[in-house]
């Protein structure tokens, strides 16, 4: 498979991601679309990893702001995470894909905890594993979830899947005409020009560890498999 651009990945998505226009909850069509899109790439023989936002179903920054105290907030967030989880593991097994969700915060009646030897292995198995429940500790973002789990388990870089919006601009593009698409750029980039597509905190953890991140649309068919295959789309980010 010299196609192969990269082997093992951590594929983020975004709690908005699952919910499509709807923009809250979980749109069973769209989860299934997603979901096929997944089995794509792993018909290919790519080791999975998954981490699942929670911004479909509640965000903890907005409960702070509504007078919630936010670490308690941020514990909600991380429960709606795995309601995605729980959903796209059900959607990619239907699919005849195996799949394992791990949670950061023990519920061993619905998911495994989090150990990072065991994920590995459930990826040398052929087995998705789909990451919920966020770091386990408030006041971290799942982007930042992502770039933890993607150096734990020495991935190849980390496909972020937006909704609707094919790469990194300078500006909003839905607000901003004029905003102008990067097609690479650096961490440092990233961080100086305060750029938002991640925390400063994800970034500076992949950064340090030499973990690519490739941002592109999750809407158009066929694009996580373009870019696990080297094509260039979106917009890339290294360390340098």
């Amino acid at each position: 498979m010299s196609d192969i651009k990269y082997n093992r990945i951590v594929l983020k998505l975004s709690g908005e991601a699952l919910a499509g226009e709807k923009g809250f909850g979980i749109n069973p069509p769209v989860i299934k679309d997603v979901a096929s899109e997944i089995k794509n790439i792993y018909d290919l023989g790519i080791q999975i990893g998954i981490v699942v936002g929670g911004g479909n179903m509640w965000r903890g920054e907005a409960g702070a702001e509504m007078g919630m105290e936010r670490a308690q907030a941020d514990y909600i967030g991380m429960l709606g995470t795995v309601m995605n989880g729980l959903a796209l593991q059900d959607n990619l097994e239907s699919l005849g894909v195996p799949t394992r969700v791990q949670t950061s915060i023990e519920m061993r009646q619905i998911a495994e905890p989090y150990i990072r030897r065991k994920a590995v292995r459930h990826l040398e198995k052929g087995r998705v594993v789909i990451f919920a429940g966020g770091t386990g500790n408030p006041y971290f973002s799942t982007d930042t979830t992502a770039a933890l789990r993607a150096a734990e388990i020495g991935a190849d870089a980390i496909l972020m899947a937006k909704n609707g919006v094919d790469g990194i601009y300078s500006d909003d593009p839905k607000t901003n005409e004029d905003a102008v698409k990067y097609d690479s750029l650096t961490y440092m980039d990233i961080i100086s020009k305060g750029l938002k597509v991640m925390d400063s905190t994800a970034s500076s953890l992949s950064m340090d560890n030499h973990i690519p991140l490739v941002v592109f649309n999750l809407n158009k068919s066929g694009n996580i498999r373009k870019v696990i295959t080297g094509e260039n789309i979106g917009t890339t980010v290294k360390e340098k």
